[in-house]
């Protein structure tokens, strides 16, 4: 694979994956992507990394040497891969952004209403009221039985870190349009946060994007349609790896 500089065109390292975890999971969401780059694979639990965005793409990039990382992120995950992509271009050589808004508008009502939820009536309140609703009517019960463990072993505080960095990130629509390398958006029908629509008009917007649906699937891609997923992101690590 080759990276293009001013000096000409430069080899790449080995490839690296960095998957991103969604709120109000943790890093075990990647547990079905884990051996797609076996000894290269990066799954931190951004929780305990800061309290920005910029801090957690900053933690997330320090245990990773080389500048061939494919970047995927789910939900806030894939607003920290927009932030990684932003912090080191260079290093970057593709993002996967799986139910990512890149634009925001700042809710400081409704950030002020779930840290509110949260410590007044604890995180399975908080579950029911704005995880649970986003997974597909079609995923079985054990998947979202599953992901609401997930959630629960994280304490509230680190749970409503994850909400302010969430609620006070910035936008990076403008890196849709200037990132030059791959850009797949991966989107379930069923997803309301962004959805299909808003998702489409992404990839339309990236200089190289790409734009995946997939049927009976929610918000948590990696968790309802892993199998359909892995086989996306097998092939963009095979295509990395012909270029």
């Amino acid at each position: 694979m080759i990276a293009h500089s001013a000096n000409g065109p430069q080899p790449r390292s080995a490839p690296e994956l960095l998957l991103l975890h969604a709120l109000p999971l943790d890093s075990s969401m990647w547990a079905e992507q884990m051996h797609l780059l076996p000894g290269a694979t990066h799954a931190p639990t951004l929780y305990s990394s800061g309290e920005t965005i910029d801090a957690w793409a900053r933690a997330a990039l320090e245990p990773l040497k080389g500048d061939n990382i494919i970047v995927v992120g789910c939900s806030v995950g894939g607003s920290c891969a927009l932030e990684v992509a932003t912090i080191a271009p260079q290093r970057v050589s593709a993002l996967v952004l799986i139910g990512t808004k890149a634009r925001h508008h700042p809710d400081p009502t409704f950030h002020a209403s779930a840290l509110r939820l949260i410590d007044e009536e604890g995180l399975e309140a908080a579950w029911d009221s704005y995880w649970a609703p986003l997974f597909s009517r079609a995923t079985g019960a054990a998947t979202v039985n599953r992901a609401k463990e997930m959630a629960l072993r994280s304490s509230a505080a680190e749970i409503a870190r994850g909400v302010t960095v969430f609620h006070t990130r910035p936008s990076r629509d403008h890196c849709l349009s200037t990132f030059p390398g791959p850009i797949t958006i991966v989107s379930g029908a069923d997803d309301v946060a962004p959805g299909p629509r808003a998702s489409a008009l992404q990839a339309a917007a990236a200089i190289n994007g790409r734009l995946h649906v997939l049927p009976a699937c929610g918000h948590y891609v990696p968790l309802e349609r892993a199998f359909a997923l892995n086989a996306i992101l097998t092939g963009l690590i095979g295509s990395l790896a012909l270029a």
